[in-house]
C-alpha cells in the first residue's frame, strides 16, 4: 500500500496529462488525483506497515517505513501541494505547457512523498535525488534562456550538495552497526568509530553543508534567487515551502537518526554549523531588504527563514528541535501564501515589483489580507505560527548556556525579525493606505480588470472606490488556497504548544 501511495500521483498525474481531453475534464481529474493522494497518504500514515521493496546489498534494503518525523513532514507536504494544485488551475490557464507543468507537479509530489516515508538513509538519498530531478522542469517551465540558466543552476547546486551528502551517507554506512533503518541517537558502531571520531565529524559537517544546499544555507544558496523569479508562482511556492525543506529533512536524518547528536555536540562541527546558520539568516534578510522584485525578495527571505530551522537543529537540544519543526510548518504555509500572492499580483495586475503594489489593497482586499497575515507570521507576531517557533528557538538557545553561542542566536533572530518587518509590512501598508494623492486609474489603469470598471464612474469619489473594490480579486480557486494556508499558519501559532507536547517523547529520545 505504501508503494502504491507513492506511485499513484506519479502514474495518475502523468497519465492524465498525456491523455487528450477537454481542459475542464482534465482539471477535474487532476483534482481527483490530488484528493485521492491525500486520502491514501492519510491511510498510510495511520495504518500502513513498513515495506521492503528490494535488496540494495546483503545488509541494506530499499524500503519505506514512515515514522513520526516523516509523518509530520508528509502532512505539511500534502497541505501545501493540495492548496497549490487548486490555485494552479486558474494561474496556469494563462501559461503555456499547462499539461507539462502538472505532469512534473505530480511527479515531484510522488518523489517528495517517497523521501518523507523512506525507511533508511540510502533510500532517503535516492528519493532526495529523484525529487531534485522531477522538480527541475518546474523551474525550466517557461523555456526561455533565463529559465534554462536558472534550472541548470538549481540542478548543479543541488547535485553538488547531494554529492557531499552522498559522501556522508557512504561513510556512515561503513561505520554503522545497522544502517538498514533510522534509530534515535544514530546507528554507528562504537567499535568501528573508536579512533576515527575526528574524521567522522568532518564528514558529518560536509553532509550538513551538502544537504543544506537544498535548504539554501550559505555558501550553496545561490540557486534560490535565480530560480524563484523565473519559475511560475505555483512552482515557487512548492520550491520554497516544501522542496527546499527536503534539505532540512536530510540533515535531521543524518544528524539525529544516523550519526547521532552526541558525536558532534560541543565540537567545532556544532559551532561551525550554528555560525553558518546565523550568517545565512542575517545575509538572507539583508538581501531581501534591498531587493525590489517581489519574488526575488521572497527568495532571499526563504534563504533566511529556512536557516531558522537549521539554527534550531544545530542547538542539538529538545527546544531547538521543537522550534525547528514548528518553524518548518509555519514557514511552509506562510511562504507558500506569499509566493501565491505574488502570483496573483502578476496574474491579475501584471506587477512584479513591490513598489508597484501601492493601492492594490482596494483592488484585491482578500489577497492583500492574506499577504499581511502571512507576513506577520514570518516576522513572528503572535498569535501566528512564526512567533511560537521563534520563541522556542530563542529560549532554547539561551537555556543551553554555551557562552557566546547562547546570546548570538536570539540577537540574530531579533535583527532578522526587524528586517523581515521592513521588507514585508510596508508592502501591505502601502497597499491598504496609498495616500490622498493616489489614483487607481493612474496606477492600475492598464490592468484589464480595472479598465472594465473605470468607465462606470470617473472622478475621485466614494462611488468610484466602491465600484473598484475587489475589481482585480481572483476567483475562489486562487483565494481559497490562500485563506487555507493562512489559517494553517494561525493554527501552528495557536496549537504550537500542544504540537510540541505531542512530539515531546520523540524529541527527548533524539537529543
Amino acid at each position: 500500500m505504501l508503494l502504491f501511495t507513492v506511485l499513484f500521483p506519479i502514474l495518475a498525474g502523468v497519465g492524465v496529462s498525456l491523455w487528450p481531453m477537454p481542459r475542464r475534464a482534465r482539471l477535474l481529474r487532476y483534482a481527483a488525483v490530488m484528493l485521492a493522494t491525500d486520502a491514501l497518504s492519510a491511510w498510510c500514515m495511520l495504518r500502513a506497515a513498513p515495506v521492503r521493496l528490494f535488496a540494495l546489498t546483503e545488509t541494506l534494503d530499499f524500503c519505506f517505513a514512515p515514522d513520526t518525523v516523516g509523518r509530520v513532514f508528509l502532512s505539511v507536504v500534502l497541505l501545501v501541494y493540495t492548496a497549490v494544485c487548486f490555485y494552479a488551475f486558474e494561474y496556469m490557464s494563462a501559461e503555456e505547457r499547462e499539461r507539462a507543468f502538472f505532469a512534473f507537479y505530480f511527479a515531484s509530489l510522488g518523489a517528495v512523498m517517497s523521501a518523507c516515508m523512506a525507511g533508511n538513509l540510502v533510500t532517503f538519498y535516492l528519493c532526495f535525488e529523484l525529487a531534485t530531478l522531477s522538480s527541475m522542469p518546474l523551474v525550466l517551465h517557461e523555456g526561455t534562456k533565463e529559465a534554462i540558466s536558472a534550472a541548470l543552476k538549481y540542478l548543479f547546486y543541488s547535485i553538488g550538495g547531494a554529492l557531499l551528502g552522498l559522501l556522508a551517507v557512504v561513510c556512515l554506512f561503513w561505520y554503522g552497526a545497522d544502517a538498514n533503518g533510522f534509530f534515535a541517537g544514530g546507528f554507528l558502531d562504537p567499535g568501528r568509530v573508536a579512533g576515527h571520531e575526528a574524521l567522522l565529524r568532518a564528514i558529518v559537517f560536509l553532509g550538513i553543508v551538502g544537504f543544506g544546499a537544498k535548504a539554501g544555507m550559505y555558501p550553496l544558496h545561490g540557486w534560490l534567487p535565480a530560480a524563484h523569479p523565473i519559475a511560475p508562482a505555483p512552482a515557487s511556492a512548492l520550491l520554497s515551502g516544501i522542496i527546499a525543506k527536503l534539505g532540512v529533512l536530510g540533515v535531521i536524518r543524518l544528524v539525529y537518526f544516523s550519526a547521532g547528536p552526541a558525536l558532534i555536540r560541543g565540537t567545532w562541527v556544532q559551532y561551525a554549523w550554528m555560525c553558518l546558520a546565523m550568517g545565512t539568516i542575517f545575509m538572507g534578510s539583508m538581501m531581501a531588504f534591498r531587493e525590489k522584485v517581489m519574488k526575488k525578495r521572497l527568495a532571499y527571505s526563504s534563504i533566511s527563514q529556512i536557516s531558522y530551522i537549521m539554527l534550531g537543529l544545530s542547538l542539538l537540544n529538545a527546544g531547538g528541535l521543537t522550534g525547528g519543526l514548528l518553524q518548518f510548518a509555519a514557514h511552509a504555509v506562510s511562504k507558500g501564501t506569499l509566493f501565491l500572492c505574488a502570483g496573483v499580483f502578476i496574474h491579475k495586475l501584471g506587477r512584479r515589483n513591490a513598489s508597484d503594489l501601492r493601492g492594490a489593497g482596494q483592488l484585491m482586499p482578500v489577497t492583500m489580507w492574506c499577504f499581511l497575515l502571512a507576513s506577520l507570521s514570518l516576522v513572528g507576531i503572535p498569535p501566528m505560527g512564526g512567533f511560537v517557533s521563534k520563541w522556542y528557538l530563542s529560549v532554547s538557545a539561551v537555556a543551553d548556556g554555551t557562552g557566546l553561542f547562547s546570546i548570538l542566536p536570539p540577537v540574530v533572530l531579533l535583527v532578522s525579525a526587524f528586517l523581515t518587518a521592513g521588507y514585508l509590512l510596508p508592502v501591505a501598508v502601502d497597499a491598504f493606505f496609498p495616500g490622498r494623492d493616489f489614483s487607481v486609474k493612474q496606477a492600475f489603469g492598464d490592468c484589464p480588470a480595472v479598465q472594465k470598471r473605470l468607465p462606470a464612474s470617473t472622478g475621485k469619489t466614494k462611488k468610484q472606490k466602491l465600484s473598484l473594490t475587489g475589481a482585480a480579486e481572483p476567483s475562489v480557486l486562487m483565494t481559497l488556497p490562500l485563506a487555507v494556508l493562512c489559517t494553517a499558519a494561525l493554527c501552528v501559532g495557536l496549537f504550537g504548544a500542544w504540537f510540541a507536547e505531542a512530539l515531546g517523547g520523540l524529541i527527548r529520545g533524539l537529543v
